[in-house]
């Protein structure tokens, strides 16, 4: 891989240290901020230097669609905060979700994934795989026997979100990593749910982990991005050449505007995660909700995977609102604070209806199935203080 390594920060220091430090890449200038390359290309001293660049016997930048001084200092940040060897970024999260699980695969290989997925995750592995001639299995990700059963000789790559969008179900990582080993596949994992602060998935046997930087490591609403983090050779096997050739690059300027997020990433999301279990907690007995989701609640249906595989509970929280899609709209018309969207891991409190946005090409029937009914919210804590935003979703409910 053609690009310069900045020297890492020892791992024995705390998250938040390296969030801060990791992967920054002084110009003789000796700035304090990471500098901002908006370039397209590189000049080289010679002609040899240039062909040596080009053979990857010369360390150092070719193109900024494949390297970049400002995108690697974000792969770099995110290589120490996830414990990987190597990454890629990419233009968005779907780029890097996408990228992960299509570069390795041919014709004739089989996928098996989780059917809780958000649904662009679940159009590649459902639809867009199948047209490439890439066979694919949909199981209950919670249910290890279905796992197993879906294997096949040629089952190249498992995949699963863990928290799972937008019902928050958390898989059991370690147990499904065995499977997919034993059948000599590899597993990816999306752990934007999780956030890296709250879950590890390549500690606890995940080959792959890929974001959605858009999400909290931005988390400000401000621009796209996505990463993959895997082994040196996962990456220059399958990703580099991939990314160099067909281009779903990260902008240099976004790489900026993502190593800015991560230095806030540990307070914003510690904030975020304590606020929303205070509204889990104070929405769970509210006489409008049938059901409330919260990964940090002793009634989640997953609360022992959860204290043994998060360090945390989640950002995010779920609930179905009596009275179906009316209600719902009624709720998500009445809020003040809380805003409508379909993104999530914001600054600004964020909600959304699944079944009519994120998830609404799917059918009824296969909606049903994950639990995402008519009335079913999902909430992403933002840094509003909890009070004001418990508040607000008790006013918006009062009209459901």
């Amino acid at each position: 891989m053609s690009q310069v390594k900045s020297p890492l920060v020892t791992r024995n220091y705390h998250p938040e240290t390296r969030l801060v430090h990791a992967g920054t890449l002084r110009s003789e200038f000796g700035e304090t901020s990471e500098s901002l390359f908006l370039t397209q290309g590189f000049v080289y001293d010679s002609a040899e230097q240039c062909e040596a660049r080009f053979k990857g016997e010369d360390a150092g930048f070719l193109y900024s669609r494949f390297s970049n001084p400002t995108v690697a200092m974000f792969e770099q940040r995110m290589i120490e905060l996830e414990g990987a060897e190597a990454a890629r970024s990419t233009a968005t999260g779907m780029a890097a979700v996408t990228t992960a699980i299509l570069a390795p695969l041919k014709a004739g290989d089989h996928v098996v994934a989780s059917k809780a997925l958000f649904g662009s995750c679940r159009y590649v592995v459902e639809d867009l795989l199948p047209r490439y001639g890439i066979q694919s299995t949909l199981v209950d990700g919670l249910d290890l026997d279905q796992w197993r059963k879906a294997m096949r000789p040629n089952t190249k790559t498992c995949f699963l979100e863990s928290p799972t969008n937008p019902t928050l179900e958390v898989l059991d990582i370690p147990a499904i990593a065995e499977i997919a080993h034993a059948g000599g596949a590899r597993l990816v994992v999306d752990n934007v749910f999780a956030t890296p602060m709250w879950q590890s998935p390549l500690a606890l046997g995940a080959d792959v982990v890929v974001y959605s930087a858009t999400k909290h490591i931005d988390g400000q609403g401000r621009c796209l991005g996505g990463v993959i983090l895997s082994s040196e050779a996962f990456i220059t096997e399958h990703i580099h050449t991939f990314l160099r050739q067909t281009g779903p690059s990260m902008s240099p300027f976004n790489a900026w505007v993502l190593l800015k997020g991560l230095e806030t990433l540990a307070v914003r999301v510690k904030q975020q995660t304590e606020t929303a279990a205070l509204v889990a907690d104070a929405l769970a007995k509210h006489p409008k909700i049938a059901k409330l989701i919260y990964p940090g609640r002793a009634d989640h249906p997953q609360a022992a995977l959860v204290k043994k595989q998060m360090r945390a509970g989640s950002t995010l929280v779920a609930f179905e609102v009596k009275g179906g899609k009316a209600a719902a709209f009624r709720t998500l018309n009445g809020l003040k604070l809380s805003r409508i969207s379909n993104n999530l891991g914001d600054s600004k409190s964020l909600v959304t209806h699944p079944a009519t946005t994120t998830h609404q090409r799917l059918t009824p029937e296969a909606r049903a199935e994950l639990g995402i009914s008519e009335g079913f919210i999902r909430f992403s804590a933002g840094l509003e203080h909890a009070d004001d935003l418990i508040a607000d979703l008790n006013d918006g409910l009062e009209l459901a």
